[in-house]
């Protein structure tokens, strides 16, 4: 296998911080993600980036990748740390790329042969999907963990906050059974956290059973930036409205909301909603900020250009 230089692939430095990886696989990601850049590298790039953090945002994996990852094309094998991993997604699709299509739900048909799931196994079952609206199921199989197993279970930012129940199924290895069950998402529940399934993990030959751990990944969305519980979000505007003021639509994570624009207002300039931003359960809800980003035509007509010259020649306002 070519060996990957992840840190190259992220643009970091290899003494780089969790934060600055996790600002840089963001960043990137925003400008890569297939439903935002519809280039026909975009796919490959998104693919890449998140192969990389996916490795370099877990300690153990980054240490092994560090300590062999020079010689690991001579070594022969999958990136460190993932070597047990096992995938089949039917469909015809499979290998390395077909996990992160499944982790970041490729609805659009991509790389697997279907809609993606949102699990990514790390349990040693296979775990498949119902109710996220995919294509599916899809199953995955991973890292053995003793009894307890722990799978990523990717979700919008729109799932997260609204939470629920969600009807999963799991196969058993070797016998092939099928369970399925229920779990029940706190609304707001936040990237990183790990819903307990106690007594659904894998079953020893003596009967005992393991828990199984649902770690959350909230995939990168197209408008909304999440920090801590506050959403931010650019709000496109006229010159015309900016300077005059007046109504506009905001977007959140439950529908569309009328603002007024104070007048004057100039790019950067932010507007707070309390309490439309991400919910928290323990607490007060998050803010939405939305920053105001004064948009001018790309092309105009000649009464628009007639226009911009009257109040160019006529205005005694200069930037500072």
């Amino acid at each position: 296998m070519e060996y990957k230089d992840y840190y190259a692939a992220l643009g970091v430095d290899k003494k780089a911080s969790q934060d600055e990886i996790q600002k840089a696989y963001r960043k990137q990601a925003r400008k890569y993600h297939p439903d935002v850049n519809r280039a026909a590298s975009a796919e490959d790039k998104f693919k890449d980036i998140t192969e990389a953090y996916e490795v370099l945002k877990d300690d153990e994996k980054r240490r092994t990748y560090d300590q062999f990852g020079t010689t690991w094309n001579q070594r022969g094998g999958p990136p460190p740390g993932w070597q047990e991993i096992n995938f089949d997604f039917g469909g015809g699709g499979s290998g390395f790329s077909s996990f992160f299509d499944a982790l970041f739900g490729g609805g659009r048909g991509g790389f697997g042969g279907g809609g993606g799931s949102p699990f990514a196994g790390f349990g040693g079952q296979g775990f498949s999907e119902q109710g996220f609206g995919r294509s599916g199921p899809h199953g995955s199989r991973g890292f053995g963990m003793g009894l307890d197993q722990e799978f990523t279970l990717a979700l919008t930012l729109e799932e997260a906050a609204k939470g629920g129940k969600r009807e999963l199924s799991l196969h058993e290895p070797g016998s092939g059974e099928r369970k399925s069950f229920t779990v029940s998402l706190p609304a707001g529940v936040t990237d990183g956290k790990k819903v307990r399934l106690k007594g659904k993990g894998a079953t020893a030959p003596d009967g005992r059973k393991g828990d199984l751990y649902l770690k959350i990944q909230l995939r990168p969305h197209r408008r909304f930036r999440l920090e801590g519980r506050d959403l931010h979000a650019e709000l496109p505007v006229s010159p015309w409205h900016a300077a005059l003021g007046g109504e506009a639509s905001v977007k959140t994570l439950n529908g569309t909301l009328k603002i007024n624009i104070p007048a004057g207002s100039s790019s950067g300039r932010k507007i707070r909603l309390r309490g439309k931003g991400f919910p928290n359960p323990k607490g007060h809800d998050g803010d939405l900020f939305a920053e105001i980003k004064v948009m001018v035509p790309e092309t105009l007509t000649d009464q628009e250009r007639e226009l911009f010259e009257k109040l160019r020649d006529g205005s005694s306002f200069r930037p500072k």
